[in-house]
């Protein structure tokens, strides 16, 4: 099974019990294929709410986490510098997570398509009704 860097936004509708998002994930870990990026741990712990720390940290530890590399930031560093030039400003984090799916050779799951202009690493959702 494709491997999956799930985005910030899709552990978020997880953790907040969307059911779009719980099947997704529960796929995923049932293959061991869902791969959580540093940031995203950052993004979460930044985020949450006091009473979310417990279901929070079940989340991650059922993840792979991936680490930023040189390669990574090298890599993201690019995806900025080239979609600054075509008038696409994007933030470090989106540009550092693309890089680790790029690199990792990972899918994107999202429901933020925009953050991602590279559309070809972005893993397509069926949200639902």
């Amino acid at each position: 099974m494709q491997t999956v860097l799930v985005d910030t936004d899709m552990a978020i509708d997880y953790l907040r019990g969307l059911e779009f998002a719980r099947n997704l994930l529960l796929k995923l870990w049932k293959h061991n294929s869902a791969y959580l990026s540093i940031l995203s741990v950052y993004e979460l712990y930044a985020g949450m709410r006091d009473d979310e720390e417990g279901d929070t940290e079940n989340f991650i530890n059922a993840c792979v986490i991936e680490n930023v590399t040189l390669a990574i930031t090298k890599k993201a560093g690019d995806a900025y510098r080239l979609n600054r030039k075509k008038g696409i400003t994007l933030t470090s984090i989106d540009c550092l997570v693309y890089a680790t799916a790029a690199i990792r050779g990972h899918r994107i799951a999202t429901r933020n398509n925009d953050h991602y202009p590279d559309k070809r690493i972005l893993l397509p959702l069926q949200l639902g009704k």
